[in-house]
């Protein structure tokens, strides 16, 4: 890796990715297949790549295919159960499958068992109300090609010998209901993104760990001027670009708004912390092989949908529980308690009034959540394991998710969960906003990306695209017969059939 002290304060790249994170990494090893003669740097603040929200102990980890997470298909006003941001989800990560196995094949990463594991996903509930629920979603994505192999039962053995925890001294006149995709996984987006630096380096691009970037500028030509912090040096320096991404989590929008984009206003953003129980005794973890989602508790936000969740990290697995909530002004977890003030501009002040006026039932249950005691905790994880002997599980700090307050149509200012791809009119800067199902969909974002701000060269790297995602341009639900020889191919590559 370059080293810093060698870097002039008038050197120049085409593209300058900011961040160390997955979709940095991602942005950078797409461009360096597509224009391998680009000049192109990353600064990341941290000493290594994805160790921010890529880290698998500061995310979800799931591999967001929209199988488990019943926030994906909520219930609408008729009543019916909506599949389209599932089937949305899907798409995308049917997307990043393929661009992983065209990774493997060509050597840019190395044994898929060190980034992604199969694992069943399963969506749980108890109750009348939440198992009718749960019964109408299964008949509604059944009816779905991406969908379609999606398994239901409402028998408690059953549901014990997909996940025996679930029901291991549950009281057996419990109404409880479960669906199950057999071909879930499990992603470490650490590993990932280290894998992706790792070839980025070795292709000649400039990684400059603890390296901090402070600002953003536009000269006269067009270039972006990107001041930048050796932190263990202390030395501060220039460097420009014809093109910045900053993807630097939740530090996207305060140099977005550095960068002075109108693109940006109205942008605010709403930091949540979490936490996760995680069990010590291995063999309690050995009895789980799954990831299993329930519902949101009322005022929740989707990223706090609880779980009970098996992990590969570094080859090793785990099992965790959450996530519970909590509330920082921090935009990162290595960031600082002046980021939310310091984010507040006149031009987003009033949608974040806006936003915290209408989302009373949020704030109510982060203050619960920040209040509630390790005892009421380990109760929460009783729901979904009944037998969880509280001794044996830990206490972790995850990531920070910052979820993007901005405003709609109207101009009314609106809290949305997700992730917000913003990019100058002239394409020469693009940053991203907000959190789940971000890394999972991180291909996709990319790609979308380099049609909005590559456009002039994105015609001449069609047959290229095509050859790194085969669907590129197409709808797998569209046709079955592309999603089932895609699936069978990128199963194949990335080991998932045994």
């Amino acid at each position: 890796m370059t080293e810093s002290s060698s870097t002039s304060p008038a050197q120049r790249f085409d593209v300058i990715l900011i961040g160390g994170g997955i979709m940095s990494t991602t942005l950078g090893a797409l461009l360096k297949e597509l224009q391998p003669e680009w000049e192109i740097a990353l600064f990341e603040k941290l000493d290594q790549a994805g160790q921010e929200s890529s880290d698998p102990w500061n995310n979800a980890g799931t591999g967001h295919t929209a199988y488990c997470e019943l926030n994906y298909t909520p219930r609408g006003s008729d009543g019916a159960v909506s599949t389209a941001k599932a089937v949305g989800i899907a798409e995308q990560f049917h997307v990043s499958r393929q661009l992983w196995s065209h990774w493997v094949n060509n050597g840019t990463l190395g044994s898929p068992r060190t980034f992604i594991n199969a694992l069943p996903h399963i969506g749980f509930v108890w109750g009348e109300k939440n198992s009718q629920y749960l019964r109408d979603r299964y008949e509604a994505m059944k009816a779905q090609p991406l969908f379609s192999h999606i398994q239901h039962s409402e028998d408690h053995d059953e549901i014990g010998s997909w996940a025996p925890l679930l029901t291991e001294g549950r009281d057996p006149q419990q109404q409880v209901a479960a669906s199950k995709f057999d071909d879930g996984t499990d992603v470490d987006f650490g590993s990932l993104s280290r894998q992706l630096s790792s070839h980025l380096d070795a292709s000649g691009v400039e990684l400059r760990y603890g390296h901090e970037v402070t600002g953003l500028s536009r000269d006269t030509d067009g270039r972006w001027q990107v001041k930048v912090k050796d932190r263990s040096a202390g030395r501060k320096f220039s460097a420009s670009a014809r093109f910045v991404f900053v993807g630097a989590g939740g530090g996207a929008l305060g140099l977005l708004q550095a960068a002075g984009i109108d693109e940006i206003k109205g942008f605010g953003g709403f930091p949540v912390s979490g936490q996760f129980l995680r069990v010590t005794d291995s063999a309690v973890a050995e009895k789980h092989h799954a990831k299993v989602y329930g519902l949101a508790s009322v005022g929740a936000p989707p990223m706090s949908v609880p779980h009970l969740d098996t992990r590969f990290v570094e080859g090793r697995r785990s099992l965790m529980f959450g996530p519970y909530a909590g509330f920082s002004t921090n935009f990162l977890k290595s960031g600082s308690f002046l980021d939310l003030p310091l984010s507040v501009r006149p031009h987003n002040l009033l949608p974040m009034m806006q936003v915290g006026k209408d989302n009373t039932d949020l704030v109510t249950y982060l203050v619960k959540e920040v209040l509630k005691s390790s005892k009421k905790k380990v109760e929460e994880l009783h729901r979904f394991y009944p037998e969880a002997d509280g001794d044996q599980w830990e206490l972790i700090t995850a990531g920070q998710r910052v979820q993007v307050m901005k405003k709609n149509e109207d101009g009314k200012g609106v809290l949305q969960f997700g992730t917000e791809l913003v990019a100058a009119g002239d394409g020469s800067i693009a940053g991203l906003l907000g959190a789940s199902p971000g890394a999972s969909t991180a291909p996709s974002i990319m790609l979308r990306l380099l049609e909005r701000c590559f456009p002039a060269q994105v015609e001449g790297w069609k047959t290229k695209l095509e050859e790194m995602v085969p669907s590129y341009g197409r709808l797998l639900t569209d046709e079955p017969q592309l999603l089932s020889e895609i699936a069978a191919s990128t199963n194949k590559t990335l080991q998932l059939d045994a």
